[in-house]
């Protein structure tokens, strides 16, 4: 089945957020300073991303018009609403905020890596789940982490997430028609790397150094695939 990988990457997050339910009621400052570990690792597992790139300029000019599409839709403010609303329909609290946190804050860190995207195309080319089913490991045990302290949100990441590594998924199966191989591998390089720096504004915001909105920057890794083909062009 195509989209094996993606069922059982969603299965362990929804498995580490039900364990991570249990454990809410750690004390603050422990979750706090858990919280600033998973930020620092956060981080670097962003940079080294972001340093595979072969082409800085592109990157640059990626996030640049990435977030000019981004404030122009207000993604970060829809997200937040959506977030919002999901908690008002599946909690009895008041702590929707705390729901849309979680839910972003998740949904960035699943869906945004080059585990994601690679695992998915290997997945839909080659029929290879090995990435995936590792990163759902991962991912697990992040998301037990980041229930303890983010709430019911961060299981509601599954959604956004079969959607993402999903579509990718399929539409790989076809992708070897379109575009080449070499420009395929150059082009998955410079989204890892566009992908890294919003890891790293993630990592940020979870350490409280600057409040970035990152859902607005999101369109940059739709434009780094357009910038990318254009170069190839030129070039």
């Amino acid at each position: 089945m195509v989209l094996f990988g993606t069922i059982v990457n969603a299965l362990l997050i929804l498995l580490g957020s039900l364990i991570g339910l249990f454990f809410t009621k750690i004390p603050e400052r422990y979750k706090e300073t858990v919280m600033h570990g998973i930020g620092l690792a956060v981080v670097l597992i962003g940079l080294q991303m972001a340093f595979s790139t072969n082409n800085m300029v592109l990157v640059l000019v990626s996030l640049m018009f990435g977030a000019i599409v981004g404030e122009f839709l207000r993604i970060e403010d829809f997200l937040n609403d959506l977030g919002n609303w999901l908690g008002s329909k599946f909690t009895n609290t008041d702590d929707s905020t705390s729901v849309s946190q979680g839910f972003i804050t998740a949904t960035m860190i699943f869906c945004i890596g080059a585990m994601a995207i690679i695992g998915s195309l290997d997945s839909g080319i080659r029929g290879d789940h090995e990435v995936l089913i590792t990163k759902g490991i991962i991912d697990g045990f992040t998301a037990l982490v980041l229930t303890t302290t983010l709430g019911f949100g961060v299981m509601l990441s599954v959604v956004p997430l079969v959607l993402y590594q999903g579509l990718i998924t399929l539409f790989a199966t076809q992708i070897e028609n379109w575009i080449p191989e070499s420009i395929l591998n150059g082009l998955i390089l410079e989204i890892t790397a566009v992908g890294g720096l919003l890891i790293v504004a993630i990592g940020m915001n979870l350490l409280k150094i600057k409040t970035i909105r990152i859902a607005n920057l999101m369109p940059a890794l739709l434009l780094v695939v357009l910038f990318y083909y254009i170069s190839d062009l030129i070039l």
